[in-house]
């Protein structure tokens, strides 16, 4: 396939990098959800790809949040991985998780909302220590997360770090993400790349279906079920139109959301000055 806004490289390892890069800020909106569609439909009949490796252009940004302009066209681009009942980023992002291959979410600047979601949908997730930044801001605005952070964040920290991070809406550094379980590692930017790529050949290189066989059991063991998906996306598609939460987020676009600027930057200390 042809994609607008990834750029796969294949090397003959087995791995595939994926490289997000929709500008202006890598948003999750129509063309990008249409490019993952497609991505991970290629993902699950494919045979030559045993670890993919998923990063973005933007040094700035891994992806900051969904595009909120844009909400009715996402979620319709959405809605042709599974049908027009699971019409949700959280439905997309769990066919990810059940992939054959391996996904590993690099991660350099801001993961937030259902990028953050994005990455927690990977099998791992690593992160550069000095850059990135990890935030659940959907309780800011006055609606839960609604595309899997909830029933990740839960079971990766437990239940009263899970609370204060989507609870509290705030920003968490890389360090501090490592301590709670929310990345596998927190790496000096620096050594993040040759970090990733090692890990990467290395899983490449073992016997195919001892790999998938393994992912299985674990993602039996640990995965959340698909109903639990869908309940959240209707909790949250119930909230985030209420009016409430447009209030909120229409002060935030007066102030500068979805630019490149200080709202965007600092978004999680921005939100509790609401």
């Amino acid at each position: 396939m042809t994609y607008e806004t990834l750029r796969l490289t294949h090397t003959d390892q087995g791995v595939l990098s994926v490289v997000m890069d929709a500008p202006p800020m890598n948003l999750i909106g129509p063309e990008l959800v249409r490019d993952l569609v497609g991505l991970v439909g290629e993902l699950e009949t494919g045979q030559d790809v045993r670890v993919v490796v998923l990063e973005s252009a933007d040094p700035d940004y891994f992806v900051p949040h969904v595009d909120l302009t844009k909400v009715a066209a996402y979620t319709a681009e959405a809605a042709r991985a599974g049908g027009p009942g699971d019409s949700s980023l959280g439905m997309l992002w769990h066919r990810l998780s059940e992939l054959p291959v391996v996904t590993i979410a690099k991660i350099r600047g801001r993961a937030r909302g259902a990028g953050s979601e994005l990455a927690l949908a990977c099998d791992m997730r690593f992160a550069a220590l000095e850059n990135a930044v990890l935030g659940q801001i959907e309780v800011g605005t006055g609606a839960p997360p609604g595309a899997g952070g909830i029933q990740h964040l839960a079971r990766l920290l437990g239940r009263g770090r899970a609370m204060e991070v989507i609870l509290g809406s705030e920003d968490f550094d890389a360090r501090t993400a490592e301590r709670y379980g929310w990345i596998n590692r927190a790496v000096p930017d620096a050594d993040l790349d040759a970090f990733v790529a090692r890990l990467a050949r290395r899983i490449a290189s073992f016997p195919a279906e001892g790999v998938r066989t393994a992912k299985r059991v674990l993602n039996e063991l640990t995965l959340p079920a698909a109903d639990a998906f869908r309940a959240d996306a209707i909790r949250f598609r119930d909230l985030v139109t209420a009016e409430a939460a447009q209030t909120r987020v229409k002060s935030l676009f007066a102030q500068g959301l979805q630019t490149r600027g200080p709202l965007e930057l600092n978004l999680g200390d921005r939100l509790g000055d609401l």
